[in-house]
């Protein structure tokens, strides 16, 4: 069965899509201040102090470089579990606020405020889907994937 001549083309798309997420939301951090990130992190009650400042000092750069990763196409499945991890550790984070009762900005890097609640774990459920799609089928057209590791052709 011969897969249509257009799907390495929308696996490029999702999988630069699925980046694009990661970087946008890392870059959204960084530039917003990483102290003010801190606070945010802080608000969800979830983490023991002594580990709040290092893990919101760096999580905006790990979500850059696993955006960067899914760009670019290297260590693609890598890169894609590693972001099924955080959508995963984002929707408990949301949940469990959302559960709570806590009034408090999901933390976000869309531009505005946005409380936790339905739509922001919807949101993050449906932000998920283009990193599972990496996980299950890696795009592997115009992928440093693709030049590094290609198995040379059979003689």
């Amino acid at each position: 069965m011969r897969s249509h001549p257009l799907l390495p083309w929308a696996g490029v798309a999702v999988r630069v899509l699925a980046g694009g997420i990661f970087i946008y939301s890392g870059v959204g951090s960084i530039t917003g201040g990483l102290a003010a990130f801190e606070d945010k992190v802080a608000k969800y009650q979830l983490l023991p102090h002594v580990v709040t400042a290092p893990f919101a000092y760096t999580l905006p750069f790990v979500e850059v470089l696993v955006g960067l990763y899914l760009v670019v196409g290297l260590m693609t499945r890598v890169a894609a579990a590693v972001s099924c991890v955080l959508m995963v550790m984002f929707l408990i984070a949301i949940g469990q606020a959302w559960a709570r009762g806590l009034s408090i900005d999901c933390g976000c890097s869309i531009g505005v405020a946005n409380k936790v609640g339905p739509w922001s774990f919807l949101r993050d459920l449906a932000l998920g889907i283009p990193s599972v799609v990496m996980l299950l089928w890696p795009a592997r057209l115009l992928s440093l994937d693709r030049l590094f590791f290609a198995r040379p052709a059979a003689a």
